[in-house]
């Protein structure tokens, strides 16, 4: 089974089960283990996937994180897990301390339905503040399935997800910045389009004004681009259903209609649609 379906029917039990679930020990069994089992790692097989993991802390001894997944021997993931019903913050997380004593690279905290990823792409061997991939599992995008397939035992390769980390850390940060100025340009942003349309003096006042004709004129080009992608796609939709309607008699005699012929058919009735709809 696909990753992306196993992903959707897990999605369908959270949602399912979330209510009848009260502690952090069944969110483990109920919604994290199946997350373990969907990157093809065998939960019950302690070579894999070890629970209350136990590593070398020097003095503090007794503190365990939840699993370890291993490969060949070493833990390539260590897991911490909240309930459900619980925020994750990664302050005072035992994933800080164990993440510099044992040979992983990466560290998974998550409650079973939202999940941050944690590498050490600012200093070495040392777990960063922020994740480089953070996801709930009942909202996926495509773009995050496909960040989740590379931890699949299948596909793991230490190298090309933490080069791939630094990327998807920076754009993370970048759409924050780009949704921070969405909903309140500021001075610098406005500028940078107003002095490409604007031929007087950018006073504050000046300034002031174009912050509302920026956020206008960017809300507007989105949406533009939101119908256009809806009605190419509506469009495609149409042209499948007629295709789909048309019935061509092949009878001895009858004139045969070719696959060219069609293809002209439906790019008048394409271009007609759109007349009508203006």
């Amino acid at each position: 089974m696909e990753i992306n379906i196993q992903l959707k029917s897990l999605a369908d039990k959270i949602n399912q089960l979330k209510n009848k679930i009260d502690t952090e020990e069944s969110t483990k069994h109920a919604f994290v283990l199946p997350f373990i089992h969907v990157l093809g790692y065998d939960a019950f097989n302690p070579l894999e996937v070890v629970p209350e993991f136990t590593a070398d802390l020097g003095l503090k001894k007794g503190e365990k994180v939840d699993y370890a997944i291993f490969q060949n021997g070493e833990p390539i993931i260590i897991v911490e897990c909240k309930s459900w019903k619980e925020k994750l913050t990664i302050h005072n997380s035992q994933l800080f301390r164990y993440f510099h004593v044992t040979k992983t690279r990466f560290a998974l905290l998550t409650n079973g339905i939202n999940y941050q990823f944690f590498t050490d792409l600012d200093a070495p061997n040392k777990m960063d503040e922020k994740p480089f991939l953070e996801f709930d599992i009942t909202s996926l995008k495509e773009n995050t399935i496909n960040e989740i397939t590379k931890f699949h035992k299948s596909n793991f390769n230490v190298d090309n997800i933490v080069s791939n980390a630094s990327s998807l850390k920076y754009i993370k940060e970048i759409k924050k910045q780009i949704n921070a100025e969405l909903e309140n340009p500021s001075n610098d942003f406005t500028k940078l389009f107003a002095n490409k349309v604007y031929t007087g003096r950018l006073t504050e006042k000046v300034v002031d004004e174009f912050k509302d004709l920026v956020q206008k004129s960017l809300s507007q080009y989105i949406n533009d681009r939101i119908n256009d992608r809806l009605n190419a796609a509506l469009t495609k939709e149409t042209i499948k259903q007629q295709d789909e309607e048309i019935v061509i008699p092949e009878e001895e005699g009858k004139i045969v209609t070719t696959e060219e012929e069609l293809e002209a058919y439906r790019i008048v009735v394409a271009i007609l649609r759109r007349k009508n709809s203006n």
